[in-house]
Parts: structure tokens; C-alpha cells; sequence
């Protein structure tokens, strides 16, 4: 496995700076968070910047996986709005726009996958709307990853809409394509008291394509430094020595980026034991 970390814990750092810090520290992977201010999509630099992330990827040897959690990205006013289940097909159009140029991203850095989640819900519309609404998003952007060799990590996330594995394996079984698998995020199972974690693990062994990692306590999403929550990282790196992960472990602490560089230091000294 591959222990690496999401930039957006670096969020007040350049992200050649950020990059170049996580190198040093050992880590063998980067989850890129395309935001406003690391690898805008919509500013002028944009491809230049990209080219020179990806030759300092082939400098540090470090594996990429593209993540789309950014919060104001898309509208500055509204927290992960819009998002595939918007009742405005305009919105959800958007969000399509914005995953299929962050496939582009994955694709010029050499990264095998692109991890999402559904976001919440802004309308009182029915489960099966929603769910119908986010299928054919899904399958939509799945068929653009295929074509591109490149595959779809879908994130379940307390309080959006997909929250819990039940919810996730319903909608795996109706998107139904060989490239839309995981990313499992350990914190959340604590979260959610979807436990023991090692099971999930080896349930969705086939599946599982991205991991991320922190601490947290069950019934708060709260990502925590670690040893300051109730995760079991035995029995999580157990799992995943179990099942021969190859993937990245990414930790995702955005809220420490005040302490960026202590806060992926610590989290190095943390993890590495379990990981070795």
C-alpha cells in the first residue's frame, strides 16, 4: 500500500511547495484536490500548472489519485453545490463538467483513478428521484473514465445523500460497470458505527480502489489527528494487508492546514508502522 496525503490539508501552501514537503516526509502518493487555489481549472495558467505538477510526479516518484472534494470550487456561495442530484439539470451539468475535466487532470498526471461523492440533497425529492438523478450522472462520467482507461472511486460521506456502504452497494449494483468501484474512507465507517472496519474491507476487496484515513469518533464527522479518536488501525491495516492493497492510503486532514507541515509529519510517524 501507498501512504499518501490530500492536499487539501495544504490548502494556505503553493502546491509545488506542498508536493515537494510531502516528498520529504516519505509519503509515495498525492490525492490532488483541484481547488481554487491549487490547480484551478479555471485560470489562465492552468495547463502550464499541470504540466509542471506532473513532471514533479516523475521527480519524486509519487503516485496520484484526483479527488473532487473542493468546497467552493464551483459557487463561491454554497459548501458542494451543485452537485449530481441538484434538481436543476443545469447544476448537475456542472458537476459533470467539472468531474469530466478532473478525469482530463488524472489523465495528464498519470493517475488511475478519480474518487467522488454524491453530495446532499437541496430539494424534498423521493430517494428513488435522487437516486435516479445520481445514476445517470454516474454512468455518464463512467463512460467518459472507460474511454480514457481510467476508473471511478466513489466516496460514501456522512450527511450527503450516499452516506453508508448500504446505500453504496445499491447504487454499485445499478451504475453496474467494471470501471465504478470505492474509496473507502475509514474515519467514516467510525462515524456511521459501520464497524468492525477489516469487514468492509474484505467485502469490497474487488472494488476497493482508493482508501482514505484519519482519526474519528462514532456519530461525528470530524476528522481528527490520530490517536485522538476510536479508530481501530489494527484491525484497518489488517484488513488491508488481508485483501494485498496496492492503493494509495491517503490522510485527509483538511481542517489542520493552519499546521500543514506538523500535522503530515505526525500523521507519518503515526501510520507507518501499521503500514510496513
Amino acid at each position: 500500500m501507498i501512504l499518501a496525503y490530500n492536499t487539501n490539508g495544504f490548502a494556505h501552501h503553493r502546491l509545488d511547495d506542498a508536493v515537494a514537503i510531502l516528498a520529504e516526509l516519505g509519503y509515495r502518493g498525492i490525492s490532488l484536490t483541484p481547488d481554487v487555489n491549487h490547480l484551478d481549472q479555471k485560470t489562465k495558467g492552468f495547463d502550464s500548472a499541470c504540466d509542471h505538477l506532473a513532471s514533479q510526479l516523475r521527480e519524486f516518484n509519487l503516485k496520484c489519485v484526483v479527488e473532487t472534494g473542493a468546497r467552493f470550487v464551483l459557487d463561491p456561495r454554497q459548501k458542494h453545490q451543485p452537485t449530481l442530484i441538484s434538481p436543476d439539470r443545469i447544476g448537475r451539468l456542472e458537476r459533470l463538467d467539472f468531474l469530466g475535466h478532473s478525469l482530463g487532470i488524472a489523465a495528464r498526471l498519470g493517475g488511475d483513478c478519480l474518487s467522488f461523492w454524491s453530495g446532499t440533497s437541496t430539494d424534498d425529492a423521493p430517494h428513488a428521484v435522487l437516486m435516479t438523478r445520481l445514476v445517470e450522472g454516474c454512468q455518464r462520467l463512467v463512460e467518459f473514465a472507460a474511454k480514457s482507461n481510467l476508473r471511478l472511486a466513489f466516496e460514501p460521506e456522512p450527511g450527503m445523500f450516499i452516506d453508508t456502504m448500504d446505500k453504496f452497494e445499491e447504487l454499485h449494483a445499478k451504475v453496474n460497470h467494471q470501471n465504478f468501484g470505492l474509496t473507502l474512507d475509514l474515519g467514516h465507517l467510525v462515524c456511521n458505527g459501520e464497524l468492525p472496519i477489516r469487514k468492509h474491507i474484505l467485502k469490497w476487496k474487488d472494488w476497493l480502489w482508493n482508501v482514505h484515513i484519519e482519526d474519528m469518533k462514532r456519530g461525528v464527522h470530524d476528522h481528527l489527528m490520530f490517536g485522538e479518536g476510536e479508530l481501530d488501525f489494527a484491525d484497518a491495516f489488517a484488513g488491508l494487508r488481508a485483501i494485498n492493497y496496492a492503493g494509495m492510503v491517503s490522510v485527509e486532514l483538511s481542517r489542520h492546514s493552519y499546521d500543514a507541515v506538523n500535522a503530515a509529519r505526525k500523521s507519518m510517524a503515526f501510520l507507518k508502522p501499521f503500514a510496513e
